[in-house]
Formats: C-alpha cells, structure tokens, sequence
C-alpha cells in the first residue's frame, strides 16, 4: 500500500493507462501531458466509430457497449432537443475494488480527457464526477480540474461509501438530490438521467481508455490485447495477494501469470468480478484467461476487475458467507427480494458453513431462486450469483460441511467484507443470559430475526441496515427479558464470525450477563 491508502501498480507489458506512473507519484496537467501529449476532440459520429472499432466495453462491472450508450444519448438528446450531461462514474462502492481509486489520485486527467471527449462530442451542457466522501479521490480531481479547461462546466459530487452508492441509477438519484439508492423502477439513464434529461453515464476506467484511444486510434489501440477484446485492462488483486495491487494487463494474458505477480496461490478458488462475481475454483483460475470471454468460459466473470484469490488454510463457504451477509445488509430495503429474500439466503448459507440444521443446498438454492430477476436493481442477482457459485465452485467443502458439520478450518476474513467499526453501523447482539426464546422480536423484525429449531432469535453476523434500524430499536424496546441491544463497533471472534447468531450455535452463556437492554456507543 502506498502512502495514501492506495494499493501499488503493476504492469505486465507496455503501461497506458498507468504510463509515468514510475517518474510521477501523480500526473498533475503539465506531467500529463509530457506523458501521453495532447488530446484530440472527435465528433459524436467519430467518437461512436472509434468505440466501436476498439470494440469498448464499460469497466465498471456491466460491460455495456459504450458505443451504443453513446448513440443512444445522442438519440435521446436529438428527439427531444434536450440538453445532454456527461456522469463519471468513479463512486466504486464495491469494497475489493481500487483500479477507479488508483486512476483518480494518480492520473486523474486521464478521465477528465474521456469525459472531455465525450463532453464535446456530444455538445453536453455540464459534466459530473461522482465519487465516494472517502476523501481519497476528491482532492485529486479538484486539483485537476483547477488545471485545466472542460468543454462544458464540470462538478464532483460525493456519494456515500456504500456498495450500492456505486450503482449508476444510485448515483443519478444522489446528483438530483435524492437518497443515492437505486430507483424503484428501472430507467436509462440515456432517456432520464440527471435532471430528467439524456445522460451519458459510464465508468471512470471506461473514460479513461477512450482518452487512450482517441491518441492511439483504433489500430494503435488493438496493437496488444485480443482481437475480441483489443487492448488493456485494470485489475484489482487481494483477498490472499501478499503483494495486492492494481494490475494493468493486455486482455488475453493469463490469469496466472497476474496471479503469480502478486504472490497470490488461489487455495480452493478465486472470487472474480468482485462481490457480485462468481468463484471459480483453483483448477478453472489456473487455465483462465482475462477477458470478459477468456473468465466466462471458466465460470467467472470480469466484471469490475476485481481477483481475489482464497489462498490456503480458509474456509471458502465461510469466506463466501460473509460476502452474502454483508450484501444482504447493504441493500437499499425497498423491495421484497432485499428486504426478506436476501436476508434469508444469507441465513441460509449461515446454516450451511455452522453445520447447525436449516443450511442445505436446496435451502440456498430456493432462496436464491426467490430473489433472482425480481428485484429493482441487480443487487438481489448479483448477491444469489455468488452464493450459487459458491456451491459449484466448492463441491468439496459442500459435502464436508454437509456430512460432517464442517470442514475443519477457520474462517480468517481474507476478504475485505467492511465491519461495524469501519462503517459508523450498529450490530444485533443477544445476551444469552437472559435471552428466554420469547420470538416477539423475530415478529417485530423478520426481515432481520428469525427462530430457530429451539425458538431462540437467529440472525446475520452483519451491520443492522439503516433502513432496519428504527424496527430493531422497536423490538429492543419491546424484549421481555431485555437481551437485546445494538452495539456499535462489535466485533465477535471470527471462529463464531462465519455462524449466524444464535442460542443454538454459540450455546447458553449462563456466566456472562449483559448491561441493560439499549444501544452500546
């Protein structure tokens, strides 16, 4: 890690996106310029041509044409004669991610060429930068933009640091001030975007390398990478790396290869595309190659760029349960499939991996079913995707977890899940001592609570969510024996970690008793 926070950089082959990275910390505009020279500006049809040719694809998990959300934009803008607003996208609320981070800070004018291009192209009467309030990218932008000139007038906005703050709908509804969740109903964002108007939205990384191609064309640009997929990509590598880092590499390259350059051995599998990804297991990594195609036909995805390998001596589903729960908890709690669907399947994978009864495959399977292509965003798909893949991946650990009540090893959070402390949010804890297996919390909040075969409260090791936290302040309150409070900055062993809550599982802890029923600060 680098003095701010920021992971180092790797390359493997020629830098673009990170050239000068090893004679500048950051590229301020005259650094920029002596580096990848002066920029070209492109009419909107030149534009959509070139991003078709290079065949662009967003970076920031979709892998939507950009040449289509161009046309489409410009479509919109043309129908209507209305105003257009070009969107960065740089929030990157997915926890593992760091490539947008990386960009921001240390070629921050990268972006702001692509969004000048597109800026220009497309005659947009005013260009937006969204990022997290982090305080990582902002500055750097700022700065930036204090440098130089914009084709239209340009803003950052921040966003909270949460996961589906990173969602586009969430942050179009956040520049319109509005809660920076995703809408309830699904829009594009080229018909109805900031301010109701055509907007052209898309990934700080997507911008990026359009500003790379409009300097190298579309043949300079495919001189490395597949045909299929032209040029470079960035990759954020954790989980077990001993050396993590953001990873420029040519498409086609393989994973391996990106693997062994971060001192990082798969153990039973890598997490690719980040948390709403797919594992893959050490066999299909080790013959992987990146590419949206190359990662797909090993059961993965590219999604954001995001690899993280388990490394050994983990439990994956362990592992793999924890990512399910925290998503489970930053769901924007307005729909059904977040709200109950979500909560259930995490409950159930929880079953799974504590060998306590109510984790089956079947369990997961259903209550992956019930959320899959019925939520408002993709955030019930996304989480049920991991969680089955989860299943296919590590068949092994399955069946020990099945027949045995588990596989022997602990859980050692190797991936970067965010905790209570880390958040500000407030966790469910149970004093056992008192705690009489009334169930009227479990009434009182069922979309948190729930009983187990004993009658006693079960939940999720996991920030209470926001939009929860007023219905569990209520069964506090309404709690007999006044066992439950919210604590914040709780953290439980990480043996009990991969276990949802319960009498069942942690047994009854008659020598400890707790403070009065409330919330611990």
């Amino acid at each position: 890690m680098t003095r701010t926070g920021v992971p180092s950089v790797q390359n493997i082959g020629a830098p673009r996106l990170t050239a000068g990275f090893d004679r500048f910390h950051r590229l301020d505009l005259a650094g920029h310029r002596a580096v990848h020279g002066e920029l070209p500006m492109l009419s909107a049809g030149d534009t959509i041509e070139l991003a078709d040719r290079i065949r662009l694809r967003g970076r920031g998990g979709a892998g939507f044409p950009f040449a289509r959300k161009v046309g489409a934009v410009l479509d919109s803008a043309t129908s209507r004669s209305a105003g257009v607003t070009v969107v960065v996208n740089a929030t990157e609320g997915e926890p593992a991610s760091w490539k947008d981070k990386v960009l921001l800070t240390r070629a921050p004018h990268l972006i702001l060429d692509g969004a000048a291009i597109a800026g220009y192209a497309l005659k947009a009467r005013s260009i937006v930068v969204g990022v997290t309030d982090d305080g990582i990218g902002m500055p750097s932008v700022l700065a930036a933009l204090a440098e130089r000139r914009m084709p239209a007038p340009t803003r950052v906005v921040t966003m909270p640091h949460r996961f589906i703050s990173g969602e586009g709908g969430a942050l179009i509804q956040g520049i319109n001030g509005q809660v920076p969740i995703p809408p309830g109903r699904k829009t594009r964002a080229s018909d109805s975007g900031v301010g109701g108007m055509p907007t052209l939205l898309s990934n700080a990384e997507t911008y990026a390398q359009l500003s790379i191609a409009a300097r190298l064309g579309p043949d300079g640009y495919a001189a490395v990478g597949t045909v299929a997929e032209p040029g470079t990509v960035l990759l954020t590598v954790g989980g077990c790396a001993r050396r993590p880092a953001v990873v420029e590499t040519p498409t086609g390259v393989p994973l391996a290869d990106v693997l062994q350059m971060c001192a990082a051995d798969p153990g039973p599998g890598v997490l690719l595309g980040g948390f709403h990804g797919k594992w893959v297991s050490a066999y299909a990594a080790a013959r992987a190659v990146v590419s949206h195609e190359g990662l797909a036909e090993a059961g993965g995805t590219l999604g954001a760029g995001i690899i993280l390998p388990l490394g050994p001596g983990t439990c994956a589903l362990g592992e793999a349960t924890r990512v399910v729960q925290y998503l489970a908890g930053q769901s924007a709690g307005q729909c059904g499939p977040c709200r109950l669907g979500l909560p259930d399947l995490g409950r159930a994978m929880a079953g799974l991996v504590a060998g306590t009864g109510g984790g089956s495959i079947d369990a997961i399977r259903a209550a992956a079913a019930a959320v899959r292509g019925r939520g408002a965003c993709s955030h019930p798909d996304g989480t049920s995707r991991l969680a089955i893949s989860a299943l296919e991946a590590f068949t092994e650990d399955v069946a020990a977890h099945l027949m045995r009540g588990g596989c022997g090893l602990p859980v050692r959070n190797v991936l970067p899940v965010p905790g209570a402390a880390r958040t500000g949010s407030a966790r469910l804890v149970v004093d056992w001592a008192r705690c009489d297996g009334h169930g009227l919390c479990a009434h009182i909040v069922p979309e948190l609570i729930q009983l187990d075969a004993n009658g006693y409260p079960s939940f999720p090791d996991t920030p209470v969510p926001t939009w929860l936290e007023p219905s569990a302040r209520k069964a506090i309150a309404m709690c007999p024996a006044l066992a439950l409070r919210l604590a914040r900055g709780h953290r439980r062993s990480r043996r009990a970690a991969a276990h949802s809550t319960s009498r069942a599982s942690l047994g009854t802890r008659a020598g400890i008793r707790g403070g009065r029923s409330g919330e611990d600060t």
